[in-house]
């Protein structure tokens, strides 16, 4: 599948594990496979929840801010969630 930039991590929750995600570029959906990359990330994973403003959504449009659950460590600034 093609790969496309839909946003950046602005900040990081460590205590809850969830990345704060700027929608600059695109959407963003329940289900969608997103590929977070930085000098120092390399996290691939399904998106498996979205909160704005702490309420749970099931997508999120271009613009918005949204939280979402990883894995792993991530860092502000770490460019691309990228929909595979």
């Amino acid at each position: 599948m093609e790969r496309k930039k839909v946003g950046e991590v602005f900040h990081f929750f460590g205590h809850i594990g969830v990345a704060a995600i700027k929608l600059t570029d695109g959407p963003l959906a329940v289900g969608d496979t997103v590929q977070i990359q930085g000098p120092s990330t390399n996290l691939e994973q399904t998106v498996d929840s979205l909160q704005i403003e702490h309420g749970i959504v099931a997508n999120a449009a271009q613009g918005q801010e949204v939280g979402m659950k990883v894995r792993d460590r991530v860092r502000p600034g770490t460019p691309r969630p990228q929909g595979l």
